[in-house]
């Protein structure tokens, strides 16, 4: 659990946090959105000690910080950035083996960690180990720095931005990545983001910060549906709150068991509003829907993106 008590945070008598506190519980997916300058990466930094704070406290699994030396606390959390920051000179595995190694792991663990990670971010080990970071793309290289933030298996995972980089689709894919990663490993994860549509898709929980204050926090449904004031209504985009609402919801809520029906099926595991896109492009009211294994598992109506099927065929 991560407890942070009023903390503030000025530079040059411009306060960049003030009194904020929060809780983040272990295993939970939280999500610091607001617009650039409002102090969400502040207060990652905060969190790591990278920076300190003027006033105000911040607890580890109820220890506070401060008795932990800088180094110690970055062992215990990862830490990915969406410049990446990989040495150079340095190979894949060497950049992912990087904190394992200055906690003297032995080698055939860091090889067989760092073989574990590129498996899990779908770069195959006997393909990538060996490469430099200028023989990867850009998402190779996001892969890869997220993959050596997991790699001593810290406790908490800190992200600022890391995806805002990457063009759509390889986004998209990470951002599905992280959160199986998530799925999968049980981890903390606190992740930094200006996009609604991210802070949407990955967090259980998004606090948007706006001056160094939290001006509200909520699961993604209650966030988009009872916003507290004009600055929420603004960010989440009054316009775009149907559609968004689609989005957290999957098509295998909503798939009625009915044979198969001609036509390219959609996978159940896609959001409502990617069904959305599929209806309108495609000009067809009926959808056939196939499961994670590409086996039939029902038909997808127009009709049921409004609520759940009553189980009536049409």
């Amino acid at each position: 659990m991560i407890e942070i008590s009023e903390v503030s945070k000025s530079f040059d008598g411009r306060q960049a946090i003030s009194e904020l506190s929060l809780t983040v519980n272990n295993g939970e997916f939280a999500i610091l959105i607001g617009t650039s300058g409002s102090g969400k990466s502040t207060m990652l930094k905060l969190l790591n000690r990278l920076l300190e704070p003027d006033s105000g406290g911040i607890r580890l699994h109820g220890k506070n910080i401060v008795e932990h030396s800088p180094e110690q606390l970055r062992r215990r959390i990862g830490y990915a950035i969406q410049s990446v920051g990989l040495f150079p000179h340095w190979t894949v595995e060497q950049n992912i083996g990087a904190v394992p190694a200055l906690l003297k792991w032995p080698k055939t663990r860091i090889r067989d960690r760092v073989s574990e990670l590129l498996e899990l971010l779908h770069l195959p080990p006997d393909e990538f180990r060996h490469r430099y970071p200028d023989q990867l793309s850009g998402g190779q290289q996001q892969r890869v720095g997220v993959a050596r933030a997991l790699a001593a298996d810290p406790d908490v995972l800190l992200m600022d931005e890391p995806f805002g980089a990457l063009d759509p689709v390889t986004r998209a894919s990470l951002q599905q990545e992280l959160a199986n990663i998530h799925k999968v490993s049980g981890k903390t994860i606190i992740l930094v983001t200006h996009d609604v549509d991210e802070a949407l898709a990955l967090g259980e929980r998004i606090i948007l910060i706006d001056h160094g204050r939290i001006v509200q926090q909520g699961a993604p449904r209650d966030f988009l549906l009872s916003p507290e004031n004009d600055l929420v209504r603004e960010f989440v985009g009054q316009s775009d709150i149907g559609i968004r609402l689609l989005g957290l919801d999957k098509i295998a809520d909503r798939v009625r068991a009915q044979p198969a029906i001609p036509g390219e099926p959609i996978r159940s595991n896609s959001t409502l509003r990617e069904a959305l896109s599929a209806f309108v492009t495609r000009k067809e009211h009926s959808l056939p829907v196939v499961d994670e294994h590409g086996l039939p598992a029902g038909v997808l109506h127009f009709a049921d993106l409004l609520g759940k099927p009553s189980g009536r065929p049409r």
